[in-house]
């Protein structure tokens, strides 16, 4: 390699981490070219032709790339990228978080979900949420010691070296451990949210790694995080009791309950991976496969298709489809809160809900021209459910093998419970907030809740989070979005505009404008730019409430690969700050 591309490639690196670089293919390489040899590594010969990835931050990107370069699989890439997003975008993912890892194996083409999703402590009481007139304690599911599940994230990145890995930990891991140690420069999105949080974090419990002298950092901020580096070494080096045993584990431990919680050192050695089988189903010629409970997004993807495989579809952004649309997820939604939960903790009719009978049936109430009051469908009993944070990440990955992954993974609201233990630089997560504390408290998305979902020891909280796998003829598709409940609704637009078009066009995809309708409150949330007024008009007289949100929503990351020569690409979306890399 020669002196000049290192220095340039180095040049890249910091004026992409700043945010003053625009992100082309050439740069981008530049910045993984002086990645690998930041690292030790020498480029291998093997071309990687066919692979893509695209993620929530272009360093994330750029050390997914690097392991590729240096000789691992889409699962070692995938590894290497939700590591360096649990540095890079500490308000939206972390070794403090957990998520679903949606696998597939080329060689014997095993589709599995890696369920990496949070626990509830075995200490858990109800007490803790409510004070003794029976109210809900303020705060007590978002922030401190009671709003911290057991974390997920480090398990599942040893579950895949371990599994389905072809490098070891102490090389997907080390671009993170870079990152974190010799620390990055904050971009734009960074400083928005840190300052956004500012007093959260000034108040927390060692948030302050997070600020520069107790105020939010600018954009460009160099941020060091030595002791997450540590941790991320220890894992490296140990695997799963890097984390879930000694030094680490006794420091989780002991913050979570000074900060009010619960933990048992036996929540933590106890805590496991599962694999399960993911959703899969067929939609006018193409297969999808999609994440399973405890993710609510696979099934809810399934019945709403199923609802308008009975339909003649135009595009999305057609009133006359858009109306259909809606009332296919107003459904599906209305199931998700009557039965959707932990499928270890209850008895879920799966194979009803996914069935082509019962989904027809209750689509036989749907009127073309008239919206379907949701009070109409019926009254949501106990056992309903809620959905988590919009503040989440998501990754896609393709290699030139043909092996794929898509992952989305979260510590839920921004920045997390607030609670970094000494010594760790992890920043908690604060999922107790995804279950439910009572059937007539819905959460601060809105989403009515229930008892099926209810706070129980070991139990993991219902999610949104659908990453998935679309296939036809043309590829396979591969994507998933952060959103909280938003994310089904963004999976399945960009589902029904790709099967729709003949040709691909990722970057329209990650793009077009997004709508939302989840049964309660009655009413479609639109975007602030994409939709019209003829629009609009034309859906208020179908008897839809519209109510335009006052931001745009989700940051959805999508890789194609081509049956076709086998060609991939990949698109990031430009509502983040990503980079999409093939």
């Amino acid at each position: 390699m020669e002196l000049k591309q290192f220095v340039q490639g180095w040049r890249w690196a910091v004026a992409a981490a700043v945010g003053k670089h625009s992100y082309t293919a050439t740069w981008r390489r530049l910045v993984v070219v002086a990645l690998i040899v930041s690292c030790g590594w020498a480029r291998p010969a093997a071309a990687l032709q066919g692979a893509a990835v695209a993620s929530a931050h272009p360093l994330a990107t750029a050390a997914g790339e690097a392991v590729l370069e240096r000789g691992g699989n889409a699962f070692d890439a995938s590894i290497a990228v939700a590591a360096a997003l649990a540095v890079v975008e500490p308000y939206s993912s972390g070794l403090g978080g957990g998520g679903f890892f949606l696998l597939h194996r080329a060689a014997d083409r095993l589709q599995v979900m890696v369920d990496a999703r949070e626990t509830a402590p075995s200490g858990v009481a109800m007490s803790q949420y409510f004070d003794k007139e029976g109210r809900a304690i303020p705060g007590a599911t978002v922030r401190g010691g009671t709003a911290a599940a057991i974390p997920g994230l480090p398990a599942a990145l040893v579950h895949l070296a371990e599994h389905y890995g072809k490098l070891p930990l102490a090389v997907t891991l080390a671009p993170a451990m870079r990152l974190a140690r010799e620390g990055f420069q904050v971009d734009s999105r960074y400083a928005q949210i840190a300052k956004l949080r500012e007093s959260f974090l000034r108040s927390g419990v060692n948030t302050d790694v997070f600020l520069d002298r107790g105020r939010a950092p600018p954009s460009g901020y160099r941020l060091r995080q030595p002791a997450l580096g540590a941790t991320l070494e220890r894992i490296a080096q140990s695997g799963r009791a890097g984390f879930y045993e000694g030094p680490v584990a006794s420091a989780l431990v002991d913050a979570v309950n000074r900060a009010g919680g619960a933990w048992r050192a036996a929540d933590l050695t106890s805590y496991k991976v599962i694999e399960r089988e993911p959703v899969r189903f067929e939609y006018r010629g193409a297969t999808i496969t999609a994440a399973a409970l405890p993710s609510a997004g696979g099934i809810a993807l399934s019945q709403s298709l199923a609802t308008l495989e009975g339909y003649t579809l135009g595009a999305v952004g057609e009133p006359a489809t858009d109306h259909l649309v809606v009332e296919a997820l107003r459904r599906a939604f209305f199931d998700r809160a009557r039965y959707l939960a932990d499928p270890d903790f209850v008895r879920v009719p799966v194979a009803k809900l996914v069935s082509r009978e019962y989904v027809r049936a209750r689509a036989a109430g749907i009127a073309a021209g008239k919206a379907t009051p949701s009070d109409a469908l019926g009254a949501i009993p106990e056992g309903a459910s809620r959905a988590e944070s919009q503040n989440t990440t998501h990754l896609s990955i393709v290699d030139s093998e043909g092996n794929r992954v898509a992952a989305t993974v979260t510590i839920n609201l921004l920045f997390g419970s607030g609670v970094v233990p000494a010594g760790t630089g992890v920043l908690l997560n604060n999922e107790m907030d995804d279950f439910t504390l009572r059937a007539d408290l819905p959460n601060a998305f809105m989403l009515r809740g229930g008892l099926a979902n209810r706070i129980e020891p070991r139990k993991r909280p219902l999610s949104s989070m659908t990453p998935a796998f679309v296939e036809d003829d043309k590829g396979v598709l591969i994507l998933g979005a952060p959103g909280g409940s938003r994310i089904i609704s963004q999976v399945l637009l960009a589902t029904l505009e790709y099967l729709r078009a003949p040709d691909v066009d990722l970057a329209r995809l990650v793009a077009m404008p997004r709508y939302h309708h989840q049964y309660w409150p009655d009413r479609v949330e639109v975007e602030p730019q994409g939709f019209s007024a003829e629009w609009r008009a034309a859906m208020t007289g179908k008897g839809h409430e519209i109510v335009v949100a006052n931001r745009r929503w989700g940051n959805m990351q999508a890789v194609f690969k081509s049956k076709r020569g086998g060609a991939a690409q990949a698109a990031s979306d430009p509502r983040g700050e990503g980079v999409a890399w093939y």
